[in-house]
């Protein structure tokens, strides 16, 4: 491999999802990152959880969040780090609270109000949404009632860091801004708030960590490889899953007796597509095993 690691880890910013998961590890700095982004004391029960995977069913999409953690009342924080603009991110935030919905309450509870209230924070470089704010938050808000909000306990935060409505914010957050976007001794030095003071002990500690380094090294070597040939082992597999999955639901409906007609209709896919897989499932009917019909699918379209 003859790439070079175009940033080294002493260069990272906490707008690089590696320093930021790593940073945010640590309790003490989730908790003070979450606080100076709400403007307001948060206090965390238990250590955050980084990288955390929700999956619900096999045969749904799975998310996995930045940093999850849960303050003395049960109010659930779930933050993720964003660096670039993927336009589907309003939406990506919809289903991430639905998977951590779905994730909050125990199989057979039948009292909703035992969901916990949720505050989802997306921090990014960019204004995602054109106004020239640092902070856009939204609630359920009634369209006929001006004022009426729906008190489902569920909020959505969006964070630019290159806000402009400086005047609305305290000087905490406006240093907190700029040290994301420059994560360096400087930006944290001239800042009078512990918390950030705080955070950036945190990285540093990361930066000067050997372990870290050679993680890091890790990281970006499986990457690196991944994308050699423009066909990653990441890609690979994901298309596989997939597949795995169009397989599953297809039997599931062959079961039931649909026709490939409805089948393709019913899950909104390529009549082409449901066509291969009934070819395939029909020869095990009446008792179609997903993974049998699966592995000769894949083996037919390599």
């Amino acid at each position: 491999m003859d790439n070079a690691v175009k940033t080294p880890l002493e260069e990272l910013n906490l707008t690089d999802r590696f320093l930021f998961a790593e940073t945010m590890d640590e309790p003490e700095a989730y908790e003070a990152m979450v606080s100076i982004l709400l403007e307001n004391e948060i206090e965390l029960l238990e250590r955050a959880q980084t990288e955390k995977e929700l999956r619900v069913s096999p045969e749904l999409r799975a998310v996995r969040l930045d940093v999850v953690g849960m303050d003395k009342d049960g109010q659930v924080y779930f933050t993720e780090m964003q660096k670039t603009d993927t336009k589907n991110l309003e939406k990506r935030s919809r289903y991430y609270q639905a998977q951590l919905d779905v994730s909050l309450l125990e199989p057979g509870c039948s009292n909703f109000n035992d969901l916990n209230d949720s505050c989802m924070i997306l921090v990014a470089p960019f204004d995602l949404f054109g106004y020239g704010l640092y902070r856009y938050t939204f609630v359920g808000q009634c369209k006929e009632i001006p004022g009426l909000t729906l008190r489902d306990g569920a909020m959505r935060i969006f964070i630019n860091t290159h806000g402009t409505d400086r005047e609305n914010f305290s000087r905490e957050f406006l240093d907190f801004m700029e040290y994301i976007n420059d994560t360096r001794d400087v930006v944290a030095g001239r800042s009078e708030s512990l918390r950030l003071k705080l955070i950036h002990s945190k990285v540093e500690k990361i930066r000067r960590s050997e372990k870290c380094g050679v993680k890091y090294m890790q990281r970006w070597e499986e990457i690196a490889y991944a994308r050699q040939d423009g066909h990653s082992a990441g890609y690979e597999e994901a298309r596989r899953e997939g597949i795995l999955r169009d397989v599953t639901v297809v039997c599931k409906k062959l079961v039931k007796g649909k026709s490939e007609e409805q089948i393709a209709d019913e899950l909104e896919q390529e009549p082409e597509k449901v066509s291969r897989i009934c070819c395939i499932a029909k020869k095990y009917a009446p008792v179609y095993n997903p993974d049998i019909i699966w592995q000769e699918l894949v083996d037919g379209i390599k």
